[in-house]
């Protein structure tokens, strides 16, 4: 006990240091986001479908090679026809991750159960240095 007292400080600093590091994860929980070199990894390894949300001028101006578009207000009533395999992971990408978060409840709510919104966006995938083409 006299150890707790002396060392208030100390004690108080590992947890909040400790707070910080799960708080992300407590954050992150649920919401079906996964980082660029995650989706790479499932684009690769599990033929993993990559979908972007952008509406379709946003589309043309530059996307990620090979990503299919399904604009965010058209989504619901395409996706099965675009993606007949719901047991693929389906890994949907925005400007930002916005409308991504969005499509993945309603590629969830479909059956997709392995939908997950690509973190960061575009911008993230541009940041990695990962191709871009344009239509």
């Amino acid at each position: 006990m006299k150890f707790l007292v002396d060392n208030w400080v100390l004690i108080l600093i590992a947890l909040s240091s400790g707070g910080m590091l799960f708080w992300p994860m407590l954050r992150g929980a649920g919401q079906g986001s996964l980082s660029v070199q995650g989706a790479v990894q499932l684009i690769n390894r599990e033929k993993g479908v990559l979908v972007d949300v952008r509406d379709p001028q946003e589309y043309a101006a530059g996307h990620p090679v090979g990503a299919r578009n399904l604009p965010l207000d058209q989504f619901e009533a395409k996706l099965p026809g675009a993606v007949k395999n719901k047991g693929v992971p389906l890994l949907l990408i925005c400007a930002g991750g916005n409308r991504a978060s969005r499509a993945v409840a309603i590629a969830k709510k479909l059956g997709y159960e392995k939908a997950q919104a690509v973190a960061g966006g575009l911008k993230a995938w541009k940041e990695a240095n990962l191709p871009i083409e344009n239509t």
